[in-house]
């Protein structure tokens, strides 16, 4: 799957200030924001080895399936989702997205960067000739189940069923 084209930006009026966000995909270089953002995505799990996790970023990035976005203004990250491209052999081959580890920085929540993220996602998957793009959440805000379901994911579509390493 291609790097993804950052755009011209988009535009976001604050009640503080005005931005231009921005969606690219991840570099090396980002390892150390990014693990900031997972910290507050799972604030339970404990922090990974760096080195680890370098290597694991480095997996990521080389994998043609897989591209880790970031939203990002002139200063910094404020955002970050991870999607899969799924080749198919069924839906006249057609792939599939998964979207995963969505999150945004908690001082940047509630002001679109989010939906400006998610947007730009959704967009690559079409462009990527996928038929679906799912994503499963593990929260139960109800807030955050509105945001999904204001860009278009609905629950009642299919039934999401895991299960985890004991």
């Amino acid at each position: 799957m291609p790097a993804g084209d950052p755009g011209a930006g988009y535009r976001l009026a604050t009640e503080d200030k005005a931005m231009t966000i921005a969606v690219r995909s991840a570099q090396q270089t980002d390892l150390d924001t990014l693990l900031g953002l997972y910290r507050q995505l799972n604030p339970a799990d404990p922090a990974p080895d760096r080195n680890a996790a370098s290597v694991t970023l480095e997996r990521l990035l080389a994998s043609q399936m897989t591209q880790v976005l970031l939203a990002v203004d002139a200063k910094q990250i404020l955002g970050s989702c991870a999607m899969v491209i799924v080749p198919n052999l069924t839906r006249c081959l057609a792939p599939y997205a998964v979207i995963e580890n969505v999150v945004t920085d908690e001082k940047c929540r509630r002001r679109g960067v989010g939906k400006i993220l998610m947007t730009h996602a959704i967009e690559q998957a079409w462009k990527a000739g996928c038929y679906k793009v799912m994503l499963m959440t593990g929260t139960q805000r109800e807030g955050t189940i509105a945001f999904y379901e204001s860009l278009g994911f609905r629950a009642d579509s299919k039934t999401g069923l895991e299960i985890r390493r004991p």
